[in-house]
């Protein structure tokens, strides 16, 4: 039998993979994480990071370097597997975040936070360090979290159905104007055609999933599971009594929520609460 063939000594693992062809670009030029600044228009050290593998970057610089080197969608195409690769994501997250990107609609109910769903980038760093990363990781984590709101964007996003704690939306966070946009982007996705938000409000009473964080997924063999997650850890619920379970204690819940429209009108007047950012 003839020896295989070795293609590329190059890393199959996505975000691996992605620095080291920018890596190997800019030596093909012979150009220094200064020099690509200058040609393409970003800080040097972004370059630098980026080629480090600490951090994938944004669409739009990748598209920029796309256009500089001449090598077509590339280095877009592996940048948009870098950032939905779930090797990523800490291990036992993996197989709950595989099926969610296959799930034909979702739905979740936020005891403490939001859902990652619909979290933005200051909530994400300021809950990711409460927890204690920092650094590189910390970077790599809100990079990975960050990414999954993707799932929601498109022409073929599934259906997504949020029930939201009013302790959630009172719990805020340090930074205000972080707090601001998190806000402001929950009022944004409950226009969306395929997302609904509801708010449940103090005095709801007690209820089934009242310390507990719970995504639902409707998956492609008919299933539902269920993630369950609190501070301390998660668990991925597939035995079908206990799904069913779940479910019932998340109906009762909606059955007690603010309409839509109440809701969003709930969170804009929340909105209106948190100072804007001071003019200079």
């Amino acid at each position: 039998m003839p020896q295989r063939l070795v293609v590329t000594e190059m890393s199959h693992e996505p975000r691996k993979r992605f620095a080291e062809e920018l890596r190997r670009l800019r030596a093909e030029r012979g150009l220094s994480l200064r020099d690509l600044s200058k040609d393409v228009g970003w800080d040097p050290s972004l370059f630098g990071k980026m080629e480090s593998g600490s951090t994938l970057g944004g669409p739009e610089v990748v598209q920029a370097l796309d256009q500089y080197y001449g090598t077509g969608p590339l280095l877009l195409t592996l940048w948009e597997l870098a950032v939905g690769d779930p090797t990523q994501f800490k291990e036992q997250y993996r197989r709950y975040f595989l099926l969610q990107a296959e799930a034909l609609s979702l739905w979740h109910y936020a005891a403490t936070a939001p859902s990652g769903l619909l979290q933005v980038d200051g909530y994400v760093r300021e809950a990711l360090a409460a927890g204690g990363a920092k650094g590189e990781e910390l970077e790599q984590q809100v990079e990975a979290r960050v990414s999954r709101r993707k799932l929601l964007e498109g022409d073929a996003a599934p259906p997504f159905r949020a029930i939201i704690s009013e302790a959630v939306l009172r719990m805020g966070l340090r930074d205000k104007q972080a707090w601001r946009a998190q806000l402001e982007f929950l009022a944004e996705a409950a226009e969306r055609p395929n997302v609904t938000i509801h708010v449940l409000p103090f005095g709801s009473g007690m209820h089934g999933l009242v310390n507990t964080n719970t995504m639902f997924l409707k998956l492609l063999d008919g299933r539902s599971v269920a993630y369950v997650e609190n501070d301390v850890r998660g668990e991925l619920i597939e035995e079908t009594e206990r799904v069913e379970h779940l479910q019932r204690a998340y109906d009762a819940v909606r059955d007690q929520a603010l309409s839509p429209a109440e809701s969003r009108m709930f969170i804009l007047r929340m909105l209106e609460e948190v100072p804007c950012e001071p003019s200079t």
